[in-house]
């Protein structure tokens, strides 16, 4: 097999030629393997390495599944592989052994992928570009001094260096979709609990929080949703069951849909190339049928601002204090980056009223948002406001905490809303700027419908196809 000859395949396409005995995973492993050791000195995308294991993996037989025997990343956030290390990018962590695996990774076995690694995120995945103490920065491959984003950064620089058509990641607040603007790639939140979060815990960051993947395709997205989309015993809430499959709905005419253009309002300086690209997008969808124009959802940003700020600090104190009763120690400002220890001290200083009032604020938010959509069927907007950043821009170890999140807040104002609301949420590459950086597009559908927005996302990849166009970086 050729290298040029695996650059023509998703993950559904390599699942069908191992499937149809033109190709072995033995091979499809050793090709993933190989690229990645070519470029990532590079990109610094795959920090810990399961080979042996994966080889061992498809020794002892792999399961029949939609993805038997493509190669596959997990990140190195909140996902366990039994008796491989999940670090959470934090020296804090980095000896920590999985002794079982998560819901999630049981499901990806299942399906039959070859995991064969862990990608870089920042420390507990808080940050939007992917610079760690622990491992050093994950570099974007259309531009080496600028960042993949974050906090799924490894898994975006991995697929669109050409390792794997698709890699594990998670969003909290973008997490899925900054990075897949950032490397010109698919990247689905999908609607609060669609994909399980057991068996360790329940929901993550309030129900902010969800895994899903990055992908090169609108159907390897759709394909894997249906393959770890489901509810799972002992969750503490499930979103509606889909009418049919996600992979299926890739397949549908969305209909004429109206789509309101959420554009920036005078507080939030967008880039200029960020702007074109969106308007583009929206010309788009208007060629395609669609009803397009400018109206905004009106939440309470402030008030959403200190929710999720409340959120996140308390959840972060509550890991940080576990582990450090784990390991009998303390948790102190030398065993974790600068803005992740401020963050743990304002988790240990808020109070329950204030935990409170933030699920409180999420959920006002989700009935504003909801009534907002009675009128529209999706919502068009940029995913960050200008390309991405350079290398060492937003850094976490930063003693600058005030210029640190001056710069978090206008890069990245949009894609967090959705996660406090739940609602599923897409980002497409679309659009590049001047300096030719990868600029996404970012679709909203109302909670739960995931199926539309499946749909919407395959009309538009076959109206404007992305594939063609290869990183500098790329091994092939």
């Amino acid at each position: 097999m050729s290298f040029k000859e695996y650059d023509n395949y998703d993950a559904l396409g390599l699942a069908e030629l191992v499937k149809n005995k033109e190709v072995s995973a033995e091979e499809l492993l050793e090709e993933a393997m190989q690229r990645t050791e070519k470029v990532d000195d590079q990109i610094n995308a795959v920090v810990l390495k399961h080979y042996d294991e994966a080889k061992a993996m498809i020794k002892d037989g792999l399961p029949e599944g939609p993805f038997t025997g493509v190669p596959y990343l997990l990140k190195d956030l909140h996902v366990l592989l039994t008796g491989t290390k999940t670090t959470y990018g934090s020296k804090f962590f980095k000896d920590y052994v999985a002794d079982h695996n998560s819901t999630l990774v049981d499901r990806y076995l299942e399906a039959g992928l070859v995991i064969f690694g862990k990608t870089n995120s920042p420390e507990f995945g808080l940050t939007v570009t992917t610079e760690p103490e622990l491992y050093g920065p994950t570099r974007n491959p259309w531009n080496l001094d600028h960042s993949a984003g974050g906090s799924s950064g490894g898994a975006a620089s991995a697929v669109a260096s050409g390792i794997l058509p698709m890699a594990n990641a998670s969003d909290g607040g973008g997490s899925i979709r900054i990075p897949a603007s950032c490397c010109g790639l698919v990247g689905l939140k999908p609607t609060r609990a669609r994909t399980p979060m057991g068996p360790d815990r329940g929901e993550g960051w309030a129900g902010q929080s969800i895994s899903h993947c990055v992908s090169k395709s609108v159907r390897d997205t759709a394909a894997l949703l249906d393959a770890t989309s489901g509810f799972s015993p002992g969750d503490p809430y499930a979103p509606t069951e889909p009418s049919g499959t996600f992979l299926s709905a890739s397949g549908k005419d969305p209909g004429k849909l109206k789509i309101a253009l959420h554009l920036p309002t005078d507080t939030v300086k967008i880039d200029e190339d960020v702007l074109s690209s969106i308007k583009k997008t929206a010309e788009l969808c208007e060629s395609l049928g669609h009803h397009v124009e400018e109206a905004s959802p009106k939440p309470d940003i402030a008030a959403l601002s200190e929710a999720i700020g409340v959120i996140i600090s308390a959840n972060v104190s509550l890991a940080l204090q576990q582990r450090a009763d784990a390991l009998g120690t303390d948790v102190t400002p030398d065993v974790v980056e600068n803005i992740t220890y401020r963050m743990y001290e304002n988790g240990k200083a808020f109070t329950a009223d204030q935990y409170a009032k933030a699920t409180l604020i999420n959920h006002q938010a989700g009935r504003v948002l909801g009534n907002f959509m009675e009128d529209y069927d999706l919502i068009l907007s940029p995913v960050l406001a200008k390309p991405p950043v350079k290398i060492g821009e937003i850094d976490m170890s930063s003693k600058d905490v005030a210029t640190y999140i001056e710069r978090l807040s206008s890069y990245s104002s949009f894609t967090g809303l959705y996660n406090q609301t739940g609602q599923p949420s897409i980002s497409l590459p679309l659009g590049f700027s001047k300096d030719d950086l990868p600029i996404g597009s970012m679709l909203t559908a109302k909670f739960g419908d995931d199926e539309l927005l499946v749909s919407i996302s395959s009309q538009i990849e076959k109206a404007a196809p992305w594939t063609d166009k290869k990183p500098p970086v790329y091994s092939s």
